[in-house]
């Protein structure tokens, strides 16, 4: 927990108006917080006049089993999690870092149906405004193969970074901050 707000603090303190927007990717026990799927790691990127100005990233030790098929994914064990801040500590400092941005996250639907559900959980408001570089890349790029974060990043950015990490939230976070930009340069 102390290095999750050292980070936050030392890049964002003493603000007192939202980001302009704050990329957001998490990581996930599964596909449905319907089902009872719960966040297991946040990444954000905070963007101010195209320039990342603060990140916030931690794992959450959920109340939920980690499934293979999922670790395997993401590379996120049950040991990994151990000692791990708790939901109730991470939500309402997140809640705080995100304050009334816009969130923008590749695939938002998926994202948000997350944060939502943590939220809810600790009767925390969740009112942003969204946008997805998934849906903008298929208006963008109809012909690609398909529009999973790693095919638009390299259509778009020419490359990526190691994939021993993809599919860690701020990896991905930072990654769909660099694909946001691009689709918005000019704007």
């Amino acid at each position: 927990m102390a290095e999750m707000m050292k980070n936050w603090s030392l890049m964002g303190e003493n603000r007192s108006v939202p980001f302009s927007c704050v990329v957001v990717d998490v990581e996930t026990t599964g596909l449905s917080p319907r089902w009872g799927d719960r966040v297991i790691e946040i990444g954000a990127v905070a963007l101010e006049n195209n320039a990342v100005v603060a990140e916030f990233s931690t794992l959450v030790q959920a109340p939920r089993e980690i499934p293979y098929q999922v670790s395997q994914i993401n590379g996120i064990t049950n040991e990994m999690l151990v000692g791990q801040p708790l939901p109730e500590e991470v939500f309402p400092a997140f809640h705080d870092f995100i304050a009334e941005s816009v969130l923008i996250a590749h695939n938002a639907r998926f994202d948000m149906s997350f944060l939502r559900q943590e939220f809810d959980r600790l009767g925390l408001a969740f009112a942003n405004r969204t946008a997805c570089t998934l849906e903008m890349s298929r208006q963008h790029f109809p012909r690609l193969p398909n529009h999973k974060l790693e095919t638009v990043a390299r259509h778009v950015l020419g490359g990526l970074p190691s994939a021993a990490q993809l599919h860690r939230a701020l990896v991905d976070a930072r990654l769909t901050a660099q694909l946001w930009l691009a689709l918005t340069a000019g704007r």
